[in-house]
């Protein structure tokens, strides 16, 4: 966990000037301009669950509270009921794992700073909150079933990251050129590219 970045895009590269190109075809514009949108507002969480969601979403991400809108996109898979399709066989649904997990993380931050809920901790408490759920370091009972560590990686980070790195933007910030429907990808071998990627750069080769 880091303080805000910059979203920085790779070079120059805008991989919404493939839009009218064959690289996207009406599915995929359509799924791309949904995500774009105004986010749907709050409705399957609690206020309070929300805003302890979007705070750890901000400390994950390392950006600005709610830019970009993960809190509101994952609130809006719980409220339609959309998942991977499975889970294990110990875990309660989705809905509850996410209610109790939150509530889990508020209840731990409250209990270590004189009742102060999570989203209002300033940014290395919250970090140390969020490596400590990550670790097992809190108090189990608060998590249910599923428990702090799953918690921590198969429910909250992965959601995070997996809506955070299907946006646009973030296809900028790493390079990547976004679905290729109907086009597909030809060049896949080492050190290749499609003429439509993003450029190489050799120069950030080999550094951290």
């Amino acid at each position: 966990m880091a303080e805000v970045r910059a979203i920085a895009a790779a070079s120059d590269y805008d991989v919404l000037a493939k839009w009218s190109s064959p690289s996207f075809d009406a599915v995929t514009r359509s799924v791309i301009a949904r995500r774009l949108a105004t986010p749907p507002p709050r409705r399957f969480l609690s206020e309070t669950q929300f805003e302890v969601l979007e705070a750890a979403c901000a400390r994950l991400l390392a950006t600005p509270r709610g830019k970009p809108p993960i809190a509101n996109a994952v609130d809006d898979d719980l409220d339609a009921g959309r998942g991977e399709g499975f889970r294990r066989p110990d875990a309660p649904p989705l809905g509850t794992t996410w209610r109790t997990g939150l509530d889990g993380l508020d209840a731990e931050a409250r209990h270590r700073h004189q009742d102060r809920s999570f989203a209002a901790l300033d940014g290395a408490t919250q970090d140390a909150l969020l490596h400590a759920l990550q670790r097992g370091d809190v108090d189990p009972s608060r998590f249910g079933a599923v428990g702090p560590r799953r918690f921590f990686s198969e429910v909250l980070l992965k959601a995070v990251a997996g809506h955070y790195y299907s946006r646009p933007d973030a296809w900028n910030e790493i390079g990547f050129g976004g679905p290729a429907s109907p086009r597909g990808y030809v060049r896949i071998g080492l050190d290749q590219r499609d003429p439509w990627e993003a450029p190489f750069a050799p120069a950030a080769r080999g550094k951290p």
